[in-house]
């Protein structure tokens, strides 16, 4: 099956400043890929060598079958993007802006426009001059999804959008989705990458970290323990983060659970706690 995304041992140097280096991932057809790291890690570098937009110093990209560079024109044209920073001409409309959008590709997109700013709440008339972050953010993802493209690559989506806003857009993206666009996704909302995506890769200063199913990712052997009615911690290795408290003790312990349990029960609790730790520590010990 034609991969949608195939990149290899991408580099990209800013003279002394970090880029990116040996970049690889595939994202296959129909799929919802995040793209995961701390600000300056590398995402929008590698979003802007994939669209052509950058030049980088080694490796080879293809979108959905073709190299970037030598097929560029044809790349575009079945590819929607949507830049973090939104940035359009100010004493336009709404509306002229996202008509300008469609032009520039030479198609109408006037029925798919008009159902996708219903669905979002686009004031048309409006000059982009008078709209807040927000409602230029939904401007900019009707411009990105009107001609239904094959793939859309999205970065930071639903920075600046309201709740009601990220859910209608999540409703619009999952449907272009399940009609047979790719997503390319990059947020550092960690909640959406986990509800929404179905692989992920985490990048960290200019390298990749992990590429794996959003699954696997979650899953993370570290548990937060909490005990009532003991005066001390059970004795044991790989304990972190131990703190009395009023009642009891606390600690996030990644052993064998079989060592824990038989440790815990040793100091007869009057009551035990025992959870996963949230989705964002679990993978900021990935980004650390």
């Amino acid at each position: 099956m034609e991969k949608a995304i195939e990149i290899s041992g991408l580099t990209k140097n800013y003279g002394k400043k970090r880029g990116v280096r040996d970049i690889s991932l595939v994202v296959e057809r129909g799929d919802v890929f995040g793209f995961l790291g701390p600000n300056g890690a590398g995402k929008s570098t590698t979003i802007r060598c994939l669209l052509g937009m950058l030049h980088f110093e080694a490796g080879e990209i293809s979108i959905l079958g073709r190299r970037t560079g030598k097929e560029q024109k044809e790349i575009l044209r079945n590819v929607g993007y949507m830049p973090s920073e939104v940035m359009f001409y100010p004493s336009m409309t709404a509306e002229k802006v996202i008509k300008l959008a469609a032009d520039l590709r030479g198609m109408d997109c006037g029925t798919e426009a008009a159902r996708l700013c219903d669905r979002l709440k686009v004031d048309r008339k409006k000059r982009i001059s008078e709209l807040s972050l927000g409602n230029r953010k939904k401007v900019s993802i009707v411009c990105a999804m009107q001609h239904k493209p094959a793939l859309l690559v999205l970065d930071e989506p639903t920075s600046g959008l309201d709740p009601l806003m990220q859910e209608a857009f999540f409703e619009l993206l999952m449907e272009a989705n399940h009609a047979g666009a790719t997503c390319f996704l990059s947020s550092h909302v960690l909640t959406e990458v986990r509800q929404y995506c179905k692989h992920a890769a985490i990048i960290r200063d200019g390298s990749l970290v992990r590429v794996d199913t959003v699954e696997n990712l979650s899953k993370s052997k570290l548990r937060k323990i909490r005990l009532a009615g003991v005066n001390g911690a059970p004795a044991l290795s790989e304990m972190e983060e131990v703190r009395k408290e009023q009642d009891g003790v606390s600690f996030s312990y990644s052993g064998d659970m079989q060592e824990m349990l038989a440790a815990i029960l040793a100091l007869s609790p009057k009551d035990v706690l025992i959870e996963e730790p949230p989705l964002e520590e679990m993978f900021m010990q990935l980004y650390q």
